[in-house]
């Protein structure tokens, strides 16, 4: 599977704009500057596909990303407290649309930041797709921001506060230096393998 082979497809502000779901999406979830755009851009080696905002309130859109043989597919980033209660409505409302739609998704990618317990909102999604039964991995950004010792007392911390989502895999990532890279690559790559055997 070719991750450089990669175009900017489609920006969806309502559900009634989504595109048709003809091949297998990956979804990228977290919350607001939990550095899914720096993931996606890193996955895809490129410094600008997906847009990095100092501002975590623009994404407002659902975008899409064409490769060779699936989409990604980046929600708007979820728990931003200077947002309007209208607009966390309307994301709300948008991203339970897509998930809700019957779409082809190979594989969630549910985004943490290593350093902190998950939110509440946090808590919400995952316990939304793993009651929807939904294929996921959870991917821990931010790795690079821990010391050694510090990082091994969250892994501890974090298998604890995530016990609840029982065979859940968990990706440590760095942006910065590309740990993990290849793991979520690997993941990527086996959800997508699966779905083109059943087709």
């Amino acid at each position: 599977m070719n991750f450089n082979d990669v175009t900017f497809e489609y920006a969806a502000g309502t559900v009634k704009q989504l595109p048709l779901s003809d091949a297998p999406e990956v979804v990228f979830s977290g919350h607001s500057n939990v550095g899914k755009s720096s993931l996606i851009n890193k996955l895809v080696q490129r410094k600008a596909l997906a847009r990095v905002s100092a501002q975590p309130d623009k994404t407002a859109t659902i975008n899409f990303y064409k490769l060779q043989n699936c989409r990604f597919v980046d929600l708007p980033g979820y728990g931003y407290a200077k947002v309007s209660k209208a607009e966390k409505e309307r994301w709300a409302g948008l991203v339970e649309g897509y998930l809700s739609a019957h779409r082809n998704i190979a594989l969630v990618i549910q985004i943490i930041d290593i350093r902190h317990k998950p939110t509440k909102d946090d808590y919400d999604m995952l316990r939304f797709l793993y009651q929807c039964n939904a294929p996921f991995v959870i991917v821990l950004t931010k790795k690079d921001k821990l010391k050694k010792t510090a990082y091994e007392k969250r892994m501890v911390e974090i298998m604890d506060e995530l016990q609840e989502f029982e065979g859940v895999e968990l990706i440590p990532f760095s942006a910065v230096n590309g740990d993990g890279l290849d793991d979520v690559k690997d993941v990527i790559k086996e959800y997508i393998e699966e779905i083109e055997e059943e087709e």
